[in-house]
Parts: structure tokens; sequence; C-alpha cells
């Protein structure tokens, strides 16, 4: 045995001995971020907050595109350095806490001391904050990404992501019980203000559990790069690898589907006079089919692979866009929201889960980074055409586009892109 598998052996045993401790305090951090964000949801949550300031679709457009773009994104642009690092969880336990975590600590203050005094620099730093917190989110998660990814085996990465976020959904469900109460409850931005200081507690707790991940150190034997030889080398990343292409393909035109998600909620309180607490309830809702499809696709997708669960996510999508368009009453919004938790959590296990299974652990951070930053690329420009679209014609046309999209993605999703899961034990079989 040479010195490279005796120190790929003992890394391997080091990952074993230390699988129960790191799913531990990994599923304690997940499920505490999970928890947190359910007091300051995009999809419900912030566009309320923004609509007291403005009904602009656009600048309402722009939390979505902060959310997916600000997030997405940056990754490409941090992968060359990730790939190289001995430790990847540097990124998001040290860089993190700065870029990712303090923004939300500075959101119930902008809120609490500007919405009502200042609204115009309320709105303002709610989106300097928010674009802080996401593009910081997108600058350190291909680590986050990358050290899990190490530190699970391809067989026990979905129950992880599925079990760490079936708790903090589940939990969240309390919170989505509290959302409604407070916003009603208390005058504006009072409700928001304890909202969103429940959610930045939460978000710091779970650092401090990802603090404490054990992470063996690997060291990269690729020579390193400048970062502009590694953007160039990505073209031809992308043309040897056609099923990967493929898939990116099919992953670009899911996230220009997504334009609706931003404005259901706004549609909903608009459209039926709702009050902030009656609209808040669709958190409810939201969490409900969140916690238990991060359960369903976490274990489906370890049994079946990933590529199923996309396919069953871009169904559902379609379908809360189907009955968003038929809706008679605010109460159908309930089973859209639910729905949308459902694709929200299956995106999540799968769309991250699927790209480490198309190439090998040194080569990791480029495929997530390109994953990422092309979805990315798309969900920065979805949410602008839905707001444009919505201005110009009305939300239901909107709606009408964004689910043509959508069965555009899963046709392609569905017979272009090979399983790769499939495809790398038809490779081992032939060697």
């Amino acid at each position: 045995m040479t010195k490279a598998n005796d120190e790929t052996a003992e890394i391997q045993q080091q990952i074993e001995h230390n699988y129960r401790w790191n799913f531990a305090v990994n599923t304690l951090d997940g499920a505490s971020f999970s928890f947190g964000m359910s007091f300051m949801a995009y999809t419900v949550i912030l566009p309320l907050y923004v609509s007291h300031f403005t009904d602009n679709p656009l600048l309402i457009g722009l939390i979505p595109v902060l959310g997916t773009a600000g997030y997405l994104v940056p990754q490409l642009f941090t992968a060359n350095t990730i790939e190289r690092a001995p430790l990847k969880k540097f990124f998001p336990v040290n860089i993190g806490f700065f870029t990712e975590r303090l923004p939300v600590l500075l959101l119930p203050l902008s809120a609490y001391f500007l919405a009502t005094s200042h609204p115009d620099m309320a709105l303002v730093s709610f989106f300097l904050l928010f674009a802080w917190h996401t593009i910081g989110a997108g600058l350190i998660v291909v680590g986050w990404q990358d050290m899990v990814a190490k530190i699970f085996p391809v067989d026990r990465r979905g129950r992880f992501f599925g079990v760490s976020n079936f708790l903090g959904n589940g939990v969240g469900i309390l919170g989505a019980l509290l959302v409604p109460f407070m916003l009603e409850r208390y005058p504006f931005p009072l409700g928001f203000v304890f909202s969103f200081s429940i959610a930045a507690t939460l978000i710091f707790i779970s650092w401090i559990f990802l603090s404490l991940t054990r992470e063996p150190a690997v060291y990269s034997t690729k020579v390193p790069v400048s970062q502009s030889d590694y953007l160039r080398s990505l073209p031809a990343i992308l043309r040897r690898d056609r099923n990967f292409s493929l898939y990116l393909l099919s992953m670009f035109v899911f996230w220009l589907s997504g334009m609706a998600t931003g404005f259901l909620v706004v549609y909903a309180k608009e459209n039926w006079n709702m009050s902030d607490g009656e609209a808040g309830g669709y958190v409810i809702a939201l969490q409900v089919g969140m916690a238990l499809s991060f359960l369903f696709f976490g274990f489906l997708s370890d049994r079946k692979g990933h590529k199923l669960s996309l396919e069953i996510c871009l169904l559902l999508g379609g379908l809360s866009l189907v009955l968003t368009i038929l809706a008679p009453s605010p109460l159908w919004f309930y089973s859209i929201f639910f729905l949308r938790g459902a694709v929200n959590a299956g995106s999540f296990v799968s769309g991250i889960s699927i790209v480490y299974e198309f190439t090998s652990p040194e080569n990791r951070p480029t495929y997530i980074g390109l994953a990422n930053t092309i979805s990315g690329a798309a969900g920065a420009v979805a949410p602008l055409m839905g707001g444009w679209i919505a201005a110009a014609a009305s939300y239901r046309s909107m709606f009408i586009f964004s689910a043509i999209i959508g069965a555009v993605s899963w046709v392609m999703l569905r017979y272009a892109v090979r399983e790769p899961r499939q495809q790398n034990q038809e490779r081992l079989d032939v060697s």
C-alpha cells in the first residue's frame, strides 16, 4: 500500500470515527439555522416587511433576486481558493460569522430605529443588510458544502440534509405560529422587530454548533493556478462533461421559472385585502411543507438518487403555480405555500447533493461553484422579469409564463440528463 493510500485510509477512519459527532453538531446547526430562517422567510415575511415601504413590484422582486443571486453567483469566484484549502470549515466558521451572520444581527436594530421615523432609510438599510447577508453567505457556502461532502459519505448525505432540515423546519412550525401572532398583536414595526430578533439569535446559535465540526485536514495535490487561468479553464470542463452541462441548463431554466416566488404573498394580500397577520399565516404552510419534504426527499434521494427528487420538485413547483392561477380564495394559498415548501426542501437537498456525484472530490468545489453561479445568474434575472411582467400586464400573466418555463425545465431534466450515480456505476463496471 502506498503512502497516499495510507493517508486516504487514515482520513476515512477519522471520518467514520467522528461521523456521529459531526452528524449531531451539524444537525443542530442546520436545525437552528432553519428554525431561525422561519422568522424571516424570504417568500413571506420579508416581502410583507418591504410592502410597508413600497408597492413597486420591481423593488419587491429585488428580495428573491438577492436571496437567490446574492447567494449563488459569488460561489464560483471563491471555489479556486476553497478547492486547495485543507480545512473547509474555516470559510463558513471564521469568515462566515462576519459575512453571513453579522448582518442578520443588525436587521432588527434597523427595523426598530428606522421603520417609522425614517422609512426611506429603513428600506435602504434593509436591502443593504440583506445583500450583505446573502452575498456573504455566497462567498463561504462552497466551503460549507465541500465540508459536508467531506465528512459525510455519499450514501448518508441525503439523510443528513433531510433530518437536520426536518428538525429545523419542524420546530420552525412553532415559529410560523408565532409570527402571525406577533405581526397581529404588535403595531408595525414591533412585530417584525421581534421576529427578526428571534431569527438573529437562532442563527447565531447555529454558528456555535457549526464551529464544533471535526474535520480532517486534506491537502490538495492539484497545481495552484491563478484566478484568471482558473476561470479560463471552466469552459473546457463544460465541454468535456456533457451530462453536467445539460443538468446546468435544465437548472438554469428551472430557476427562471422561480420568478413568481417572491410575489405570491403580495398577490394574495392585495387581491383579498389581507392583513399582515393573515398573510403571515402562510409561513405555517410553508414550514410544514418544508419539514415533511426534507425528511421525504432526504431518504428518497439516498435510495433512488437525487435526479428523481429534483424531477418531483419541478412537478410540484408547476402544480403550485397552476393552483395560484386558479385560486378563488386566499385559503388556497395554504396548499400553494405547502407545495412551495416542498419544492424548497427537495431542491435544497438534491440540488446540493447531486452536484457532488458528477465529479471527484478534488474538483468538487469547482463543480459546486459552476452549478450555483449559473443557477444564480438565472435567479438574478427571474424576479426582475417577473416584476416587469407583473407591472406591464398582471400577476396572473406572470404566473402563467412561469408555469410554462417550469414545464420546459422538467422535460429537459427528465429526458436529457442521466442520473450521475448510475453513470458513475457504469464507469466503475467498465474499469
